[in-house]
């Protein structure tokens, strides 16, 4: 199931992609709890909403929109008019991101292939979504893109061991963690942080939307590519990852509890280029979509 942060008609709304078209969600979601409890549901308006209220479940939601097509009330809710597609996750709370997963990526960039996951932050306020710009900052030197996979937390995760990890994804979705390649440079150099070169404004753009695990499958084996202005960039495949998502879980949850609603950016693959303005990027996840931004 492909779910969906919209702004429709200037609300914010979830939209959940079938055969028969978009589905407001939000607005089946209240009408079967008022029909079936004859009470108003809290409004539940982006992913992130269903995540906290335990609601992001595939049988539930389904179950939901079965019930309301069987009673006839089913074409009130396909949505026939414009939206705009928003980051499926933008209230989240840590983006745990990862460095040097691939080892092909590490070797280009003439690190050493690690022997432990190497963690980083990236905060919410980079968060941008389809369509909209990146923007590199001036002085700043060479911009990278790198497209990567990100596992969406859907419980609360504290030590959670690798054979049980998958039972706490919500889904997935695509992070393209953009990086101010000079500075960061700068600063391993000097043995500074990277948390500068990751989090201007504008370096994290995410989408085009949440996918659940059901959809994805055990194990995680999906196509990443990348192009810039119709050219390939990268290409790889989820399963070249060092530290697959079981182990990254495992190794985070130790010491760091996952909340719902936190990300995993679990690293990029082989083939960074710089970003120049005018730029159009297109990160594209096997069954999740193409996430698409300009570059200004």
């Amino acid at each position: 199931m492909r779910i969906f942060y919209l702004l429709r008609n200037q609300k914010h709304t979830i939209g959940v992609e079938l055969e028969k078209g978009m589905v407001d969600f939000s607005a089946a979601l209240r009408t079967y709890f008022f029909i079936k409890q004859n009470r108003l549901m809290y409004q539940h308006e982006s992913p992130f909403d269903l995540i906290q209220a335990g609601l992001l479940d595939e049988d539930f939601m389904l179950r939901i929109l079965d019930y309301l097509e069987s009673h006839d009330l089913w074409n009130q809710f396909i949505i026939t008019d414009a939206y705009k597609i928003l980051p499926p996750v933008p209230q989240t709370g840590k983006i745990i991101c990862l460095g040097r997963n691939y080892a092909a990526h590490a070797k280009e960039s003439g690190s050493e292939i690690p022997t432990e996951p190497i963690i980083f932050v990236k905060t919410k306020s980079t968060v941008i979504g389809p369509e909209e710009k990146i923007l590199l900052p001036e002085g700043v030197g060479r911009v990278d893109h790198e497209i990567e996979l990100a596992v969406v937390i859907g419980k609360r995760a504290s030590r959670v061991s690798k054979d049980e990890a998958f039972n706490f994804v919500a889904g997935y979705t695509i992070l393209n963690d953009v990086t101010a390649r000079a500075m960061q440079q700068q600063d391993i150099e000097f043995r500074k942080p990277w948390y500068r070169s990751k989090n201007f404004d504008t370096f994290g753009p995410m989408g085009p939307c949440l996918i659940t695990q059901r959809e994805i499958g055990i194990p995680v084996d999906l196509e990443l590519t990348l192009r810039v202005n119709g050219e390939i960039r990268q290409h790889s495949n989820s399963r070249n990852m060092i530290f697959d998502i079981p182990t990254l879980i495992e190794y985070i949850s130790q010491g760091i509890t996952l909340e719902p609603g936190d990300l995993i950016s679990t690293g990029t693959p082989e083939g960074i280029s710089e970003l120049h303005t005018g730029d159009v990027v297109e990160a594209q996840i096997e069954k999740i979509g193409v996430l698409r931004n300009f570059v200004a």
